[in-house]
């Protein structure tokens, strides 16, 4: 039996160590890793998704395990290596405002740890503080965000683990950001609100765990109430700067990027188009009037390439003045109405060149559908007979903090085998930013028509966004329109429109 004892050991032993060695070595690759790109608990993003060594370290998880599954080498490892998956998944998707915009986060995507999958909840509350129940783990465990403890730029190690839990959870605790006391009120991180159980649960518990770490102790007779929590990227590109000028392009929705891999982006856009013309002499008499619900869906095959569809309804009225636009939305009964819908197809975005930061492009191809559409002696015109396909390239650029350009150049081929009605628009938008939920902007937009036949249309307008949260967005756009026909007539035209953007 003891030549049994020995003869494992002897076999074993060898194993144990090779094991902690390896974890050592990854800890010490970490540890270069943050003193490289994190700075006063801010990342490096745009600079850490470039490197090499941030994947390396992530496909080491896969096969690193402590022996000792209980030690605190092993939970040092434990921390490190959870907050070295959120750096990692916040820079595969950068650039981005806030971790919130990467779908499944922290709840469905899954990170292979020790031959385990894991998502970073389930890893957190599952693994992490089942194996060790320490609230201080709440204060060195990340979440890429402003408003969670700031990241170090060191890794855990096991010599230095109790040190370290301590020292981070005091600079928090007496961290204003995350506990603040003013006349007899105390205003504290989310994190005892979502997590108080792990505090002691009542009021007083969780005032006497944060005392035992205080500077300046509070009175258990104060009132506790809570921060919003700020779910801005912990990004050193935007870092230093106050909370408003950092959301407010930290937090936009850029119309030229890709959505992540596994997201799906839902718009539901309403143009209304009216147009009132002078059939004879100067007086004007005559109003069309074109109301184009567009519902697009879009899915995140990877970080680079998204792939939809897109589906369009229309509603069309020709009427005499006087007349309403909005009588396009009542009964389209008889020669002068008509609704239906008109098209259909696959739709693509891609953003071909990784180094162009804000520059991508979509395309879709639309079935024409529904016979006659561009009318009979009985019904109007309301889309044209034949196949269209659209190709949109997009720019957008941040100017300062507060301000950004976007622009498009387009090529629209419609009645694709008839008329071969060939467009190219130009667009150009200017926004402004006065805080992170809402979005000002002008429009100007021109668009030739260069075959079969010259023509034409121009517009100009004013728009707002709002996003109500951060996967719903609701826009408002007016725009004054112009086109060579309209003109001819002496008329006037304009469009109204409503845009709705969710994101799953």
């Amino acid at each position: 039996m003891k030549n049994l004892r020995i003869t494992f050991l002897l076999f074993f032993v060898p194993f144990f160590l090779s094991a902690q060695d390896a974890i050592e070595k990854w800890t010490n690759d970490y540890d270069q890793l943050l003193k490289t790109y994190v700075s006063n608990g801010n990342v490096d993003y745009a600079g850490i998704k470039d490197d090499v060594q941030l994947g390396t370290l992530v496909t080491q998880l896969a096969k690193l395990t402590p022996t000792d599954q209980n030690s605190p080498f092993a939970k040092a490892f434990y921390i490190n290596a959870y907050n070295l998956i959120v750096i990692y998944s916040a820079a595969t998707n950068y650039p981005l405002g806030s971790v919130q915009e990467v779908s499944g986060f922290f709840e469905r995507n899954k990170y292979k740890i020790g031959g385990k999958k894991y998502t970073l909840n389930s890893f957190e509350k599952d693994f992490i503080f089942k194996k060790f129940p320490d609230p201080r783990l709440h204060f060195v465990l990340v979440c890429g965000a402003v408003g969670c403890p700031p990241i170090t730029n060191f890794a855990y190690r096991t010599d230095q683990l109790e040190t370290q839990l301590d020292t981070q959870t005091r600079l928090a605790i007496n961290d204003a950001k995350f506990v603040a006391v003013s006349e007899g009120k105390a205003t504290l991180s989310k994190i005892f609100q979502w997590y108080n159980a792990d505090f002691g649960g009542g009021k007083k518990d969780i005032l006497n765990y944060i005392n035992g770490f205080r500077n300046t102790p509070i009175s258990n007779s104060a009132s506790v109430g809570y921060f919003d929590y700020d779910w801005t990227l912990n990004d050193q590109q935007t870092a230093g700067l106050t909370g408003t000028e950092q959301s407010a392009n930290a937090f936009r929705y850029v119309t030229s990027a890709t959505i992540p891999k596994g997201q799906i982006e839902l718009k539901v856009f309403n143009n209304l188009y009216t147009q009132k013309t002078a059939s004879s002499g100067e007086k004007l008499d005559s109003r069309s009037t074109f109301n184009t619900t567009s519902i697009s869906a879009l899915y995140g095959i990877n970080q680079r390439f998204n792939l939809g569809v897109d589906l369009k309804y229309r509603r069309t009225l020709n009427s005499g003045i006087p007349s309403d636009a909005l009588d396009v939305f009542g009964s389209l009964d008889g020669p002068s109405g008509r609704t239906g819908i008109t098209g259909i197809g696959p739709r693509i975005r891609w953003a071909p060149i990784p180094e162009w930061s804000g520059f991508s492009l979509q395309s879709t191809f639309t079935f024409a559908v529904g016979d006659d559409l561009e009318g009979t002696a009985d019904q109007p015109f309301i889309d044209w007979n034949n196949n269209i396909f659209w190709t949109q390239f997009f720019y957008d650029k941040s100017i300062g903090t507060r301000f950004s350009f976007f622009g498009e150049v387009d090529l629209l081929l419609e009645d694709i085998g008839d008329a071969n009605r060939f467009t190219i628009p130009f667009t150009t938008i200017f926004s402004y930013f006065p805080n992170k939920k809402v979005t000002l902007y002008g429009l100007a937009g021109y668009a030739p028509t260069v075959a079969p036949d010259f023509d034409y249309y121009h517009q100009l307008g004013l728009g707002t966004k709002y996003q109500i949260t951060r996967r719903v967005e609701i826009e408002l756009l007016y725009t004054s329109f112009r086109t060579k026909f309209v003109k001819s007539q002496n008329g006037v035209a304009s469009t109204y429109n409503l845009g709705l953007r969710f994101s799953l």
